[in-house]
């Protein structure tokens, strides 16, 4: 890369002056896993993304014709749907699916309605356990297996057979301790979609991780533009000023590993390259508020290595597992993964999180945001029972959950509080697209690119 002839880079060439990640991850003198030392980027294009694509009724219609009905997304884990007959409803627009386990060793999915009239055979959202499918207008019943049990009045039926009313199945296949559905009749399987997902996070196994706080919040905005606020950081010197001093964003990168899976990946516990203060590693330290007070960093040391020590003693011992092995970048950084169409998977121990984005419901302007924070089982742990979900409004902060903690939620807080007014000045647009930086939005253009693939197909 020519740094000092910039007009000499081809588009997608150029990066953020000073120290890149990589530099910064290099230095910290830890033998990196496998994936973390991956790079993937190339260059996507530069045209204009149509802001009609957030708010056009026409396009989330062709969305929900062409898209949602085709692809894989996780519905639920292992610990929602532990013991026979416990059932779990995931919806997706006009969509429903139950998931249910029907032997210890066995899961299906069926569409959530009745063969008689098309009632809901459970409520949308809902869990529980249930011996069979009972639809509760007129009782038409289903065995756990989707085989038909019983038709009230069944004399007056003589042209319903057993085997032509089954319930119609629906795809599921899982992985990392995640359920995933497709409508599609014929989906390409579940390991080819993943892709380089799977791969990179047999690193970091998530079946042996259990949900330890579920959010899920109502966002004013497309589903689109809400995840789009966490693929990129370049919004992090507006919206997070407060942070730059020790959260190196602006030099994050940026990887396209397939037209699914992408990553960003950026340090915590170094100055940002817009951050012009100059400031000691023990300066650093004192304002990350991570560690003890009167903690040092010693000669010679980083302030990422003293609070990468202190993380893996208190959350080893908290957790009961073993931290050791871990690096300063698995314990400190934002590794964020992103699975098309609306899944986020974070592999570190400091940020343990999953994100999932959709539409609430056939509204083109809000989205349902899932978060859930996935923690290592101990050696011997049992799988706790997944939590219920804290359902918060748009109006309420993050910071009200019990167990977020306040940082988090703040930083969640400024995350999604430009949403509204996003959304509200994609309709008052004069220029009708947004345009979209070369490297620290390629992911944006990524999602969009794949988006087509099945619009078109």
């Amino acid at each position: 890369m020519n740094i000092e002839n910039p007009e000499a880079l081809k588009p997608g060439e150029a990066r953020c002056p000073g120290a890149s990640t990589r530099d910064v991850v290099n230095g910290d003198g830890c033998r990196l896993p496998e994936p973390l030392l991956a790079e993937n980027y190339e260059f996507l294009g530069d045209g204009d993304l149509p802001v009609d694509r957030y708010v056009s009724r026409d396009f989330f219609d062709a969305e929900m014709k062409k898209l949602w009905p085709k692809v894989w997304q996780w519905a639920c884990r292992d610990e929602h749907i532990p013991e026979v007959g416990d059932y779990y409803a995931y919806d997706i627009g006009p969509y429903s699916i139950l998931v249910v386990r029907v032997a210890e060793d066995e899961v299906k999915a069926y569409h959530n309605s009745c063969l008689h009239r098309g009632t809901q055979l459970r409520p949308s959202d809902s869990t529980g356990n249930v011996p069979h499918f009972r639809c509760p207008f007129h009782g038409w019943t289903w065995n756990l297996d989707g085989s038909l049990k019983e038709i009230p009045c069944r004399w007056d039926f003589p042209h319903v057979s057993d085997a032509e009313f089954s319930l119609p199945e629906v795809h599921v296949a899982k992985w990392g301790g995640f359920y995933f559905v497709n409508m599609d009749d014929d989906p390409v399987p579940l390991e080819e979609y993943l892709g380089p997902l799977a791969r990179h996070f047999e690193t970091w196994p998530l079946a042996d991780r259990y949900v330890r706080l579920h959010i899920q919040k109502i966002l004013p905005a497309n589903w689109k533009a809400a995840q789009e606020a966490f693929l990129e950081a370049y919004h992090s010197m507006e919206t997070h000023s407060h942070i730059m001093a020790y959260s190196a964003n602006l030099n994050a990168q940026y990887d396209v590993f397939s037209e699914r899976v992408s990553r960003f990946y950026h340090t915590f516990g170094f100055p940002d390259p817009s951050w012009t203060e100059p400031l000691t590693e023990q300066e650093i330290l004192d304002r990350t508020g991570m560690v003890p007070p009167g903690s040092t960093v010693p000669p010679g040391g980083t302030a990422r290595s003293v609070m990468a020590a202190h993380m893996r003693k208190v959350l080893g011992e908290e957790r009961g597992i073993d931290l050791s092995e871990r690096s300063d970048s698995e314990m400190l950084d934002s590794i964020e993964y992103h699975l098309f169409p609306n899944m986020f998977l974070f592999p570190g121990i400091a940020l343990p999180m999953i994100y999932r984005f959709r539409p609430n419901g056939m509204d083109p302007d809000s989205a349902i945001f899932d978060l859930l924070f996935l923690e290592q089982l101990a050696p011997g742990q049992q799988r706790p029972e997944a939590p219920e979900p804290h359902r918060i409004d748009i109006g309420t902060s993050y910071e009200t959950v019990p167990g977020i903690g306040s940082f988090l939620g703040h930083i969640y807080d400024q995350d999604t509080g430009n949403l509204e007014m996003q959304q509200r000045g994609f309709k008052a647009a004069r220029k009708r697209g947004e345009t979209l930086g070369n490297y620290q939005e390629v992911r944006i253009r990524r999602l969009h690119q794949t988006l087509d693939s099945y619009l078109n197909a």
